[in-house]
């Protein structure tokens, strides 16, 4: 019971932490340049990610070409691709930008299909990954008179980052490296902090340093406890719970982000967007159906 009840608390904790996100990346944008914003967030993360796998005398260096393909990975697409979020939450609410994240284990599912020879889909699972899609477009909804507005660019951009951490995870699992998954975390914050902060440059923002208490909080909340606490009890979760059920975190992470939006920035929601959302959820439970059995009996 009491181990339940510890896994119930950490599921509760990662979507608080991850859904608060959210509010901290629209804050924060308010003063700082959004790719340059990205690379401070993986900053802080990666520094505090390799202290604590050197502190727990892990194996924490990428000495060889399986780890080092890994941090590269894990680098350019888990942690690169964010800039695409911080750039799109510039004009789409906290609140839709966290929904959009629920397609993240559909897009995972399509990537594997391609990468990981192992995986395959029934038709079922492919009518699940077509209502995922739906429901997206759903939420997205595109205007014919205005495709190119602001809004709807933003959105793709965000779809554009789901894709890209969901190709990282695919092919970190493809290497299948054996570093310590805070170390491997650490390393490819590090690396993805440094490729954002190389293409913050050329792309012409310009550079300062958080210069207000908000702009600071949110660095300081996004690195510490939205990126490296939470990345800490996701693998927590993962080795507990497996990845199946961990992942069901991304459904309630749009709940919170969107209940913060709300009540803090004002932001609105649509009936629309909401079925969209529960559409992409339904998707999900028929691609993965069978794990899911098999874990409730």
């Amino acid at each position: 019971m009491n181990r339940r009840v510890t896994v119930v608390g950490q599921f509760g904790t990662l979507a608080t932490l991850w859904g608060f996100s959210f509010l901290a990346i629209s804050l924060g944008l308010e003063s700082l340049e959004p790719v340059l914003f990205a690379a401070y967030r993986y900053d802080v993360a990666a520094i505090l990610l390799l202290v604590y796998a050197l502190y727990n005398d892990t194996t924490w260096i990428p000495a060889d070409k399986t780890n080092a393909s890994a941090v590269l990975a894990g680098g350019v697409f888990l942690v690169g691709a964010n800039a695409f979020l911080f750039i799109g939450q510039q004009t789409v609410s906290s609140g839709l930008a966290a929904i959009l994240q629920s397609l993240l284990p559909i897009m995972t599912s399509l990537w594997a299909l391609r990468l990981l020879p192992e995986e395959r889909v029934s038709a079922v699972g492919a009518v699940g990954i077509v209502l995922g899609f739906i429901g997206v477009g759903l939420v997205i909804r595109p205007d014919p008179a205005n495709l190119l507005g602001s809004g709807l660019v933003g959105r793709l951009l965000i779809l554009l980052q789901v894709a890209g951490v969901a190709l990282g995870g695919v092919l970190i699992q493809r290497v299948n490296p054996t570093l310590d998954r805070a170390a491997l975390s650490g390393w490819s914050m590090l690396i993805g902090g440094l490729f954002l902060h190389t293409v913050s440059l050329s792309i012409g923002e310009t550079f300062s340093l958080p210069a207000t208490i908000k702009s600071g909080a949110a660095v300081a909340y996004l690195g510490i406890f939205a990126t490296a606490i939470a990345f800490l009890i996701y693998f927590t979760l993962l080795d507990v719970r497996g990845a199946l059920e961990t992942s069901l975190v991304s459904y309630l992470v749009p709940i919170v982000a969107t209940i913060v939006g709300v009540v803090v920035l004002g932001e609105s929601i649509t009936p629309l967007t909401i079925i969209g959302f529960m559409i992409v959820f339904t998707g999900f439970l028929l691609l993965k159906r069978r794990a899911i059995a098999n874990i409730v009996n």
